[in-house]
């Protein structure tokens, strides 16, 4: 009797896992579809597809959420301005991060600065982590009123 076969969705898993993982240490680096889909042993179509489905976002979209998430702590400590955050989380252009932030956040990063250095003083940091994760405002629900 042969070993067990391995179930091909749990291996890409696995590998999908390993990559998210690469996206959540190294988010400052350069990182591209085509390098992350080789570290996951795919195409990077059927990565980017995977991922998706996986995630529930492209793996751009997810480098960008932990790049902002990370800007979004250094602006709260205040000691960098946004020039030096922007580069710290590794964005090349200051317009880009901007829009992208002002995009993920709702407001731009300079704001966000001003309004939130004292937000999350005393604050765990796993709680603070979770009550300042950016919502994508074009994905986040409409409010309704009854």
């Amino acid at each position: 009797m042969s070993g067990p076969v391995e179930n091909p969705k749990l291996a890409d898993l696995v590998r999908l896992r390993r990559v998210r993982d690469r996206i959540d240490r190294e988010y400052a680096r350069p990182l591209d579809v085509e390098a992350l889909a080789r570290d996951a042993c795919m195409s990077p179509g059927h990565f980017s597809r995977a991922f998706r489905r996986a995630y529930g976002e492209s793996p751009y979209s997810y480098l960008m959420t932990r790049r902002i998430e990370r800007a979004m702590a250094l602006l709260r400590r205040g000691e960098l301005n946004v020039t030096e955050v922007c580069f710290a989380v590794g964005f090349t252009s200051l317009g880009t991060f901007s829009t992208r932030f002002a995009e993920l956040v709702g407001v731009p990063p300079s704001v966000y600065r001003r309004q939130e250095s004292d937000a999350t003083v005393g604050m765990p940091a796993c709680v603070a982590k979770r009550v300042t994760k950016p919502v994508r405002n074009r994905e986040a629900p409409v409010a309704t009123r009854t």
